[in-house]
């Protein structure tokens, strides 16, 4: 009788998959570059046509877009990219479970430019509002807070951690929420009513952009469902709207309605002055 020697197992090994930008990609990128150079300089044109004391508005958004456009560089050159590694098990019946390495591009360089362009943004519909400084410093904080975590999710090691810190950054964008639609609109609303009008309007055109936001980071670098180049299309078409379409709809608006103007005279038009000093506030007479 003859014996028949075991057949041997074989594990079959996986190529590591890198998901990444291609030429489309790389060409939105630059597209959006042009658009915020060109949106910066316009916006710088409209602070100079009006007197210093009311550029606050001009100066803010002029400032979101340049942000914008350094980032958007540093993205087109290839700057401001790692990549996040994930493990994907497949399981088999016959054969053992297999895995494979996924290393996704993240443009780090996209939350550098939200953490900061974000609170200027904030900072315009604030001021338009007339929030308090109070509600001002939890929105930001709490704007910051949903940016980092974002971050941090984007680079989570585990599943489990990815959609931890993206549910913190889900809870902390609800605090953003209730400022601008709660505090906001209440403040807007007493000033009077084209304020009140205008702020409701540009109020829910921002929280319906920055509401998408979240919803293409899940489909993107959370669950991975859409390619890199998806990513970056979905990301530019928000970013435009946010930001240019935004400013230009603030300015314009801004210019032709003397009620929501924001004169600032002191330290903002003229410096410290002939004192030499910085004052906050009267000094208590007889101190």
């Amino acid at each position: 009788m003859t014996s028949v020697s075991p057949i041997p197992t074989v594990v079959p090994t996986s190529v590591p998959e890198f998901q990444k930008a291609t030429e489309t990609g790389d060409r939105t990128l630059w597209v959006v570059f042009v658009i915020m150079v060109i949106s910066s300089l316009a916006f710088y044109a409209m602070a100079f046509r009006v007197p210093v004391q009311k550029r606050l508005f001009h100066i803010l958004t002029a400032f979101i877009t340049t942000f914008a456009a350094i980032s958007y560089f540093a993205m087109a050159m290839g700057d401001g990219i790692s990549y996040s590694h994930s493990t994907v098990t497949e399981s088999h019946k016959h054969v053992p479970d297999t895995t494979l390495d996924v290393y996704r591009q993240v443009y780090w360089a996209r939350y550098v430019d939200w953490s900061v362009t974000t609170p200027l943004l904030l900072m315009d519909l604030a001021f338009l509002a007339g929030l308090s400084g109070a509600n001002i410093l939890v929105a930001v904080v709490a704007d910051l807070i949903m940016i980092l975590t974002g971050l941090f999710a984007a680079f989570g090691p585990t599943e489990s951690a990815q959609w931890g810190y993206y549910a913190m950054a889900c809870i902390a964008y609800l605090v953003v929420i209730y400022q601008l639609a709660v505090h906001g609109r209440a403040m807007a609303m007493s000033k009077d009513s084209k304020t009140g009008t205008f702020f409701q309007a540009i109020g829910a055109f921002t929280l319906i952009l920055w509401t998408a936001y979240p919803i293409v980071w899940g489909i993107a670098d959370g669950s991975r469902n859409i390619n890199v180049d998806a990513e970056i299309i979905c990301y530019a078409v928000l970013d435009v709207l946010a930001k240019p379409v935004f400013g230009f709809w603030l300015l314009f608006t801004h210019d032709a309605m003397s009620e929501t103007s924001v004169s600032l005279e002191g330290f903002w038009a003229h410096g410290l002055g002939k004192e030499g000093s910085l004052r906050v506030g009267d000094d208590d007479e007889g101190a």
